[in-house]
């Protein structure tokens, strides 16, 4: 693993660690919010909700605040945002002491919390060329996704067993205080202003940004694998359900279910030397959504296989496995599309690129999120995943077909 963007750009390595920390905390509240929401509710609809309801706000705060980041100080807008974020977090555990949570204070919460989230998100994002150089934008994007691993593989973890053992009040106010290492990585940033010059901010720079993504195929070619791979991919709706009536074990199957999704993450990403040497990013994009697709779909035949019998451990460390693939193959291709995204859009489009990024990473698995609640709701938990699955693998196959460009991008000559 190249550890370069650390160890020679120290206002990277901060904003990393703080990132790193602040996020093992949200990651660990995204999961008790959905074991509350199921603990009060009992569906599996109701938890898939939580990502519906936010995506219309989220689109609208992706796009807006990627907007801003090309026009404004970045390290001032995501302090901004982030302080959004941590105010909504300290609400949720508020009223979680109170004792008068209920599913309209956890959905408007996490509503908030996510387009806030999402404007933090697309600046930073557009940050890190700045802070390591173009050179060294593979090696900062698999950094991010080791990172990012490490906060779904431990959030989630502790999260179940905090709330199994100890509650959901102080569970929340665990994230309230680890978020508050975020501030430290962004205070300590210099200024960032975005290159170049444009409209002033408003509904017009919001048009160039899409009118530049109409220019950019390849950009949008990737943005279409996503949105497939999480729309069809993401089962992390289910895992409460699966967790309590599939499985066994309850919150801390849950917890592990989504933490070994982050072990395949981490283990792609400490291996990543060779991945960021890698090219041809677009043909890596594809076999990694590829992979990615196949695991999700043998996931699904493994809770087709504990449907109706009792608790297996064996079958639990199968499911387990094959979302450990899942995790390593989103990483790779995360690290591919991250690049390629950093490298071939200018400084002046990068925030409203990145902005539109948040709202296809964030978006894709709201929309996966309903997907898997309705399947899930009609029929049974293992019919979202190996339809899913399939899903994904044609899909691909059929956009590389159509794609030849893309097929042939080339890292060290990055056209949009």
């Amino acid at each position: 693993m190249d550890l370069r963007p650390l160890t020679e750009h120290p206002a990277f390595a901060r904003l990393w660690i703080g990132n790193t920390i602040a996020g093992l905390g949200s990651q660990m509240t995204v999961m008790a919010v959905m074991l509350h929401m199921y603990a009060l509710t009992a569906s599996d609809m109701a938890v898939a909700m939580i990502a519906v309801a936010g995506l219309a706000p989220l689109i609208v705060s992706g796009l807006y605040g990627g907007m801003l980041a090309d026009f404004f100080d970045r390290r001032t807008v995501a302090l901004t945002a982030s302080s959004i974020t941590w105010a909504s977090t300290a609400l949720l555990a508020v009223v979680a002491w109170t004792g008068h949570v209920d599913p309209a204070w956890l959905y408007a919460l996490s509503i908030i919390n996510s387009a806030a989230n999402s404007v933090a998100g697309a600046t930073k994002s557009a940050m890190t060329p700045k802070l390591v150089g173009a050179d060294l934008i593979p090696a900062a994007s698999a950094l991010q996704g080791v990172a990012f691993g490490l906060m779904i593989m431990a959030g989630p973890a502790l999260g179940g067993v905090l709330v199994a053992f100890l509650g959901y009040p102080l569970t929340y106010t665990v994230d309230v205080v680890l978020m508050l290492a975020l501030f430290l990585g962004l205070w300590s940033l210099p200024k960032l202003r975005p290159d170049g010059e444009g409209h002033s901010p408003g509904l017009q720079s919001v048009r160039e940004g899409i009118a530049f993504l109409r220019r950019a195929p390849n950009i949008r070619t990737q943005f279409v694998m996503d949105v497939t791979a999480m729309t069809f991919g993401n089962p992390q709706a289910i895992f409460p359900a699966v967790g309590v009536l599939i499985l066994g074990g309850g919150e801390v199957t849950s917890g592990f279910l989504t933490a070994s999704v982050a072990v395949g993450s981490i283990v792609a990403g400490l291996f990543s030397g060779r991945i960021v040497a890698f090219a041809r990013q677009g043909v890596g994009i594809a076999r990694a959504i590829q992979v990615y697709g196949v695991a999700v779909a043998l996931f699904g035949v493994i809770l087709l296989i504990a449907t109706g019998r009792p608790a297996s451990t064996a079958l639990t460390v199968a499911a387990c496995a094959f979302l450990v693939v899942m995790g390593g193959a989103d990483n790779v291709s995360s690290i591919f599309r991250s690049s390629m995204l950093q490298q071939a859009v200018p400084d002046a489009y990068r925030g409203r690129l990145q902005g539109i990024n948040i709202v296809v990473v964030t978006g894709g698995p709201r929309l996966g999120a309903l997907y898997y609640g309705a399947l899930a709701s009609l029929f049974a938990h293992w019919v979202p995943p190996v339809a899913g699955g399939m899903i994904i693998v044609g899909v691909i196959a059929a956009i590389m077909r159509l794609a030849p460009r893309f097929r042939a991008y080339d890292s060290a000559h990055p056209e949009p």
